[in-house]
């Protein structure tokens, strides 16, 4: 059995899936499990890549219950926790960055300024595993009653300095709209509240409000099924690159170098000012006409790519 650690959210996922399928390329006849949030099952699911979920919600110490695996793969950080996590299950063999407080030194060295994707490529890569960074397609969910064709507007965001102004979001939508775009409004049950204002300000119906009336399984079917999606650094923005479904995103504090589509994708527009702190939040130097420039941008290149294929 080979067991990988990505004990994260749905960005996260979406980003280690090209390590995930350079692992099963190259373990074709060992179970590959992995060890992630139970909540992300359904989109486990769709990478095609994994046959098992074994829930870990965080780092804390475990008493493991399966056998001990061929490989523990570590695609979760740099450690010590992520390393001593894994070391626990006794793994013939750890694939891991070095971290000496952890005791481990065999593994490629941690790099700060590098993407998302790009990391855990190299760090299969450093064991002779082939991992292709574009390799980010996810299965489309089948048997799900989502709007087909609609633009996703997602204003939430984990952590408050990711989130723009929901009167900023509305602004988009009500533009939007008024270019002829169905727009919904997606979150969390607990982001409803902002997606209603955003509908509200936006002068949309309640049935645009979709957020808390979702599950994974079908999030991921409706942005597969969208025209276009504006969002910020969530996971809701990998999803639109995992299924090419053009789409703006906004970066702050983070720059899209390190988390953002990859740059080749001219129809995923990342929105990024610059660095900023305490007293210049980032995403409030992005405008609403910003958002709906790198829109049409997207759009366009969407439409140039349809018509090349």
């Amino acid at each position: 059995m080979i067991l990988v650690l990505r004990a994260l959210g749905v960005g996260d996922l979406a980003t280690g899936v090209p390590a995930l399928r350079g692992l099963r390329r190259a373990f074709p006849g060992e179970e590959l499990a992995l060890a992630a949030p139970g909540w992300l099952a359904p989109l486990v699911e769709l990478t095609g890549a994994v046959d098992r979920l074994v829930p870990v919600d965080d780092l804390t110490p475990r008493v493991w219950t399966l056998a001990p695996p061929r490989l523990a793969v570590n695609v979760h950080g740099r450690g010590p926790q992520s390393h001593r996590l894994l070391a626990a299950a006794r793994p013939g063999r750890l694939l891991a960055f070095g971290c000496a407080a952890a005791g481990f030194r065999d593994g490629p060295e941690w790099t700060f300024e590098e993407h998302e994707v790009a990391r855990w490529c190299r760090l299969v890569g450093w064991s002779g595993i082939s991992a292709d960074p574009g390799d980010l397609r996810l299965r489309v969910p089948a048997g799900r009653d989502v709007p087909v064709g609609a633009t996703v507007v997602h204003p939430g965001a984990k952590a408050p300095e990711r989130r723009w102004p929901p009167g900023r979001f509305a602004e988009v939508a009500r533009a939007l709209a008024a270019d002829g775009h169905r727009v919904v409004v997606t979150g969390s049950a607990g982001e409803r509240g902002i997606a209603a204002a955003v509908a509200r300000l936006a002068g949309l119906g309640a049935d645009a409000v979709l957020a808390g009336r979702t599950d994974l399984a079908d999030l991921a079917a409706l942005v597969a099924h969208a025209r276009f999606v504006v969002c910020g650094d969530t996971g809701v923005g990998h999803l639109a690159t995992a299924y090419e479904i053009p789409s703006v995103v906004l970066f702050g504090p983070l720059p899209p170098r390190l988390w953002g589509p990859p740059p080749d994708r001219r129809s995923h527009v990342p929105l990024w000012p610059g660095p900023g702190g305490a007293s210049d939040p980032v995403l409030l130097r992005i405008s609403a006409v910003d958002v709906l420039a790198a829109a049409d941008s997207a759009l366009a290149a969407a439409t140039e790519r349809e018509r090349a294929r």
